[in-house]
């Protein structure tokens, strides 16, 4: 693994000396790259060799910098987290680099990763939210994140509150892998909460960024984030999202890149929702199970396994008619114990206890503000 990912320190050290540049920016990097060539011949002109193919300031500023005592410290530190077990470092002219997101408008220079590299390279669709889901698109995440993970798919996120964790677990429950693409430097965990979802990650599937080390989150990195997420990835799925929302950003991005773009429909009441309704009117696949996704990437990926059966959203079998008719009326939105009673006629006492043994058959769950129809394993307590 090593050979494929890994450049020797002394190979790596110019393109972190060129990365490290204070106020260097992605745009200049490419541009030092085109009109001067690697980053080893950058460092190695005078001053008067860099005025004759770059601007003087970007001149001023490599010849001053690229060997500074910040520089230095930067370099000590990256070179020790380089040292640790599954840190890698990926450049940009590497073997190992995704030749899907090298071939972005703006691919990232560097990638640093925590985990196995090698599932950058396996075939990814990405699965992206709100991070104040409800309880519904909690379920739909992750159980949708299983069925792709269970085809051999490697589910992508962002490793957020709210939808993008719920994918991130699905796929490791669905025995798959999954990569994390992250806002911060990789010596940092953002949100905190998802620390311990972070070390599972890194234990079962990668975590990567583009920023430095010790690099905190700001807004303006998120936008930069989802173009990785799409970038790795042959299809952008978006599970609930507001006209607002980031996950947006990463659907435009897909576009823009070629991708396909897949959208989950919800309740037109539901703000939620809007966001993936607004997808689905300018074109993006609309999506009630995981076979509308693999019927799409089909062509671009060839055949997949069959969806696993458990993955179905089948109605559960039931061990009388009054369960099923409980079931029906409840659908497959939170519903409140008063509803099924009206839906059903039956007596609350009846309705109470019939929901009481559902709940204990796992086919439904407890929610904030009543019940939901549940097929399987679910997320929702998550």
């Amino acid at each position: 693994m090593s050979a494929l990912f890994d450049k020797h320190w002394d190979q790596l050290e110019p393109w972190l000396r060129l990365f490290h540049l204070p106020g260097l920016g992605l745009k200049r990097f490419h541009y030092l790259l085109e009109h001067v060539g690697s980053p080893e011949k950058v460092l190695s002109l005078s001053l008067k060799g860099l005025l004759e193919s770059v601007p003087k300031s970007l001149a001023v500023n490599i010849a001053s910098s690229s060997k500074s005592v910040g520089m230095q410290d930067s370099l000590a530190a990256t070179r020790k987290w380089l040292s640790e077990p599954n840190h890698h470092i990926i450049c940009r002219d590497s073997s190992g680099y995704p030749s899907s997101l090298a071939a972005i408008a703006d691919p990232p220079p560097l990638l640093f990763s925590q985990g196995n590299p090698e599932h950058l390279l396996s075939p990814q669709i990405a699965v992206v939210g709100t991070r104040s889901p409800t309880p519904q698109g909690k379920h739909h995440a992750f159980q949708l994140a299983e069925a792709l993970a269970g085809c051999g798919l490697t589910v992508t996120s962002g490793l957020a509150l709210g939808i993008d964790g719920e994918a991130h677990k699905g796929a490791l429950s669905g025995k798959g892998t999954t990569v994390a693409v992250v806002a911060t430097g990789l010596d940092r965990v953002y949100p905190e909460r998802h620390r311990p979802l972070a070390e599972t990650i890194s234990n079962h599937g990668v975590l990567v960024s583009e920023f430095p080390l010790g690099t905190l989150p700001r807004p303006g990195h998120f936008p930069r984030r989802n173009r990785i997420i799409s970038g790795l990835s042959h299809g952008v799925l978006v599970v609930e999202a507001d006209v607002k929302s980031g996950s947006l950003i990463t659907a435009r991005l897909a576009n823009e890149q070629g991708r396909e773009v897949f959208a989950v429909p919800g309740p037109i009441n539901n703000p939620c929702t809007r966001g993936c309704h607004s997808l689905i009117r300018e074109g993006a696949t609309l999506v009630e199970s995981v076979e509308d996704i693999l019927q799409e990437l089909t062509g671009p990926l060839g055949c997949w396994q069959s969806v696993p059966s458990h993955a179905q959203d089948e109605l559960p079998e039931t061990g009388s008619e009054s369960e099923k008719q409980v079931l029906n009326a409840m659908g497959f939105e939170t519903c409140h114990t008063d509803d099924v009673v009206l839906r059903t006629g039956l007596p609350s006492h009846r309705v109470a206890s019939l929901l009481l043994d559902l709940e204990l058959d796992g086919k439904i769950v407890s929610v904030p503000g009543g019940f939901m129809r549940i097929t399987n394993r679910s997320a929702l307590d998550r």
